[in-house]
């Protein structure tokens, strides 16, 4: 093993992750504390609030599966050090987004009740009134700000497959501590503002999606990043855009598919097995989900630099390195959270059955840690090589066989209640893993990152004419952003 070489290559990715760790942590941190301030109001609020969040988390599938096409142009753009058509890719993926969160608007406005109250329908109408009434009141607010929520999300993978992740960091950071803040005031009525409870939750978090938005925009359209708006002129860079970003919002909807029959087992279990469910993941994802979403991201820009500067074996080394770091620090975490989750779940809730349950969901989260790192690292580096269709195999396999099919024969027709469904989530996190260690090991997404490039113009360097990028007279990348793609 070359040792000096995964320093450097570990190193690089500490420089680009941790600002995409402290992100996360304050994104985290406010779905934690909606979490918190809903679970003062009842267990309905908390079961309401997590129902509707899974709807929510469709324009957060679309803007992240958006971002993926965004960051894998941007940062093989970004080591080819041609800039024209990164930025055209990132202003046409911006424009996109914001289209795709209109019809989000509406659903929220007209269809809210009959979505959280599905679930009910789904195992014999168990769904309380309160829950129905406050999950669809969030719903509609936050879906309110859908087009916004998905602006945010590409704007920021698209500075980061620049290299840079920092201005990502102060935004998003300064956007969730107004929304925590906001969640607290609003929800509590502190302050002396209203106790506006769920709906002062949705507020909160509607307003900051809204605030996010307009703050990376404006960085992007102002002089402080390298990346900047461009008037969109090349079908062939939007094709590529849709062609990257499709297999990851296809993943995305397929997970959040699969969530929906699975949430319907679990209230069929009773409520405070759903929301020690939600409690449970909720505490995991505080603890690691900011590294791995760190991880996820820095393979994407080091792959996509490495592949764009012609050196596809780097690319590789740099994949893996990630990988083995995500699973020596979050595995490390996720054995830590087994022996801790009892002192961590009472945080969030003091009603007993739920915090029995939710401590067993918070231990399996943990046990599986190791392999849902990897999995998230490895579906990166894919990304960053524009090979976006292996992960969505992984996910949906995983999603519908295991997740859901596993824990649906175990818990229900085998009759062993939510254990069932403790082993069903780790096999299908264990298996995803399996399926993105081997597509990065055998497939050849390299060859497939080379031939989209060559489409598109992208190898022939900088201050060379592309089809839609920079003409002769256009300036050629400066030398920070040139250093920055070497690495």
């Amino acid at each position: 093993m070359d040792l000096p070489r995964l320093r450097r290559v570990w190193t690089r990715v500490f420089s680009l992750a941790w600002p995409v760790m402290a992100e996360q942590t304050f994104r985290t941190a406010m779905r934690t504390t909606d979490v918190l301030v809903t679970a003062l109001f009842s267990p309905a609020a908390v079961v309401a609030i997590g129902l509707a969040d899974l709807y929510a988390r469709f324009p957060l599938r679309i803007g992240l599966g958006l971002g993926g096409g965004a960051i894998a142009l941007s940062s093989q753009d970004t080591g080819a050090g041609v800039t024209g058509t990164r930025d055209e890719a990132v202003t046409q993926a911006v424009l996109v987004g914001a289209l795709a969160g209109i019809p989000f608007v509406l659903f929220g406005l007209f269809f809210g009740e009959f979505a959280i109250g599905v679930f009910g329908r789904l195992v014999g109408d168990r769904t309380s009134p309160a829950v129905v009434d406050l999950g669809s009141t969030y719903l509609a607010i936050v879906f309110a700000t859908a087009p916004a929520r998905h602006v945010a999300l590409v704007a920021a993978r698209a500075l980061q497959g620049t290299g840079d992740t920092r201005t990502p960091m102060y935004v998003n950071v300064a956007a969730n501590s107004v929304n925590i803040a906001g969640s607290v005031a609003l929800g509590l009525g502190l302050l002396g503002l209203p106790r506006l409870e769920v709906v002062g939750v949705g507020l909160a978090t509607a307003g900051a999606n809204v605030l996010t938005a307009g703050l990376l925009c404006l960085a992007i359209w102002g002089p402080w990043t390298e990346a900047s708006f461009a008037r969109p002129r090349d079908l062939t860079i939007a094709s590529q855009l849709l062609r990257v970003s499709a297999p990851r919002v296809l993943e995305g909807f397929g997970s959040e598919i699969a969530e929906f029959p699975f949430n319907a087992l679990l209230l069929g279990f009773g409520e405070s097995v759903n929301a020690g469910f939600q409690i449970g993941r909720r505490v995991y994802q505080q603890v690691t989900g900011p590294l791995s979403r760190g991880y996820n991201v820095a393979a994407s820009v080091l792959v996509g630099q490495s592949l764009g500067a012609g050196d596809p074996d780097e690319a590789r080394f740099n994949g893996w390195a990630v990988a083995g770091l995500g699973v020596l620090t979050v595995g490390a975490i996720g054995i830590g959270l087994v022996a801790l989750a009892p002192r961590l779940v009472p945080i969030f809730t003091d009603d007993g059955p739920t915090i029995a349950y939710a401590v067993d969901f918070a231990r399996v989260y943990g046990l599986a840690g190791a392999v849902l790192v990897c999995f998230s690292a490895l579906s990166g580096a894919l990304q960053g090589a524009s090979e976006t269709r292996i992960p969505l195999v992984a996910r949906v396999s995983g999603m519908f066989g295991l997740f859901l099919g596993a824990s649906w024969l175990l818990g229900r027709t085998a009759g062993f209640g939510p254990q069932g469904a403790y082993v069903g989530v780790f096999l299908a996190y264990a298996w995803m893993a399996l399926v993105v260690i081997a597509g990065f090991r055998y497939s050849g997404w390299a060859d497939r990152a080379a031939e989209m490039m060559a489409e598109r113009g992208s190898d022939s360097g900088p201050g060379v004419s592309t089809p839609g990028g920079p003409s002769p007279d256009d300036p050629t990348p400066d030398d920070s952003a040139s250093d920055r793609a070497s690495k």
